[in-house]
């Protein structure tokens, strides 16, 4: 590493070694790239491990392999948080990927020739740059919540590790996602919990029973061949996942109700007396809130005019128009329903690292305005998926 003070030139930085960032890590060290990762946390995997305790991937070990190397874990079973983490550490070890741990990138911006990346004295000279920092960079909390009263316990979920940080007494669970669903079912063994957001429906059966393993590789089949933007399903599909989330994949419907959770298909408006407010009137009287409200993205620390007038980046399949070299990985449907999904990033990060090596290499395709099919189809979504995400992640609860 670079003395403080001092500029270190590399020929790619990658800011962000979760999956999306290791996968493309991969793939340009199989094209010869070198390529540098820039993670802010101590160890590869930090991210997954600072999740809720009992928090487990939604699709099985055999669909959850980085490029190169199968989840190492029995093919029907689904990780664990600390899984995951310890699995992309091992990754990076594995495949000799360069990653720098604790090293927060604060801006990116141009340099002329390049881009110039600063993490906090440090800085790095680079000809490319690929973001894989996802958007679950801000969580979403509404801006009401300062005005419950200061005695009622407040968690987004990010900040949720285990029922154990929840007063005795009821639970409010606000956002019916699956993060919410698993929360609600978790606290209900020992608080009377309340959960409030609207009904994106069910998988119609159970992922981790026997019968489905006749159907789930039916459904990856579905979610990257066939929900993508080159396909009408994917094109119609992508604002509605993109704005309201997945169908509950573990939690149903049935398992709340036999928990005694209280489903509320409304949202939380306000706050009357201290308390939440319900969109139905009612206000609830209880000692804790749990917010499984989202997060925004948050690029403000990329200081380059590629973004739209709601903060998303201007991208086709990832590559960045008018900022050759510029590059993101790991947003949702960013190709497909897949994207979104551990095992599903390295198509995205495939194509990202050709991109980047095929313009490195003497054949700086740099031609503007020229797209392929896929991108063609992608571009005619680009605006209305932004606009979707920007609406996931500001609606009112």
């Amino acid at each position: 590493m670079a003395d403080n003070g001092s500029s270190e030139r590399v020929p790619t930085v990658v800011i962000g070694a979760g999956q999306a960032g290791l996968a493309v890590g991969h793939h340009l060290s199989r094209l010869g790239q070198p390529a540098v990762i820039l993670d802010a946390g101590d160890r590869v995997g930090d991210s997954w491990r600072a999740r809720w305790d009992s928090l487990r991937l939604f699709s099985p070990a055999r669909y959850d392999g980085l490029p190169g190397w199968t989840f190492p874990a029995p093919g029907w079973s689904y990780p664990t948080r600390d899984q995951v983490g310890d699995y992309l550490e091992a990754y990076a070890d594995r495949f000799d990927l360069v990653v720098r741990t604790g090293v927060r990138v604060n801006r990116v911006t141009g340099n002329g020739t390049g881009y110039l990346v600063t993490a906090g004295e440090r800085t790095f000279e680079a000809e490319n740059v690929v973001v894989a920092t996802g958007t679950c960079q801000r969580p979403t909390i509404p801006d009401f919540a300062p005005e419950l009263d200061e005695r009622i316990v407040q968690l987004h979920s990010s900040e949720y590790r285990n029922a154990g940080q929840l007063r005795p007494g009821g639970v409010l669970v606000v956002g019916a996602g699956n993060s919410g669903a698993e929360i609600a079912m978790e606290a209900a063994r020992d608080h009377r919990v309340v959960l409030a957001g609207r009904d994106n429906g069910q998988v119609p059966f159970r992922v981790d029973g026997r019968p489905a393993r006749g159907i789930l590789p039916v459904l990856w089949l579905l979610a990257n061949r066939v929900l993508t933007v080159r396909t009408p399903l994917g094109r119609k599909l992508r604002p509605h996942v993109q704005a309201h989330g997945g169908p509950l994949v573990r939690t149903r419907l049935a398992d709340l109700v036999a928990a005694g959770v209280e489903r509320h298909l409304g949202r939380v408006v306000g706050v009357r007396d201290g308390g939440p407010l319900l969109d139905d009137g009612r206000v609830l009287d209880v000692p804790n809130v749990v917010w499984c409200t989202g997060f925004h993205q948050e690029f403000g620390w990329i200081d380059l005019p590629v973004f739209d007038d709601r903060g998303w980046p201007r991208q086709i399949r990832g590559v960045v128009p008018g900022a050759p070299g510029l590059y993101f990985v790991g947003l949702p449907f960013l190709y497909g329903f897949g994207s979104m999904l551990v095992g599903g990033v390295g198509r995205d990060a495939a194509h990202i690292a050709r991109h980047l090596a095929r313009h490195r290499g003497g054949g700086r395709d740099r031609r503007d305005g020229h797209v392929g099919a896929d991108q063609r189809a992608h571009h005619r979504v680009g605006q209305d998926a932004s606009a979707a995400d920007a609406k996931t992640r500001s609606r009112p609860w």
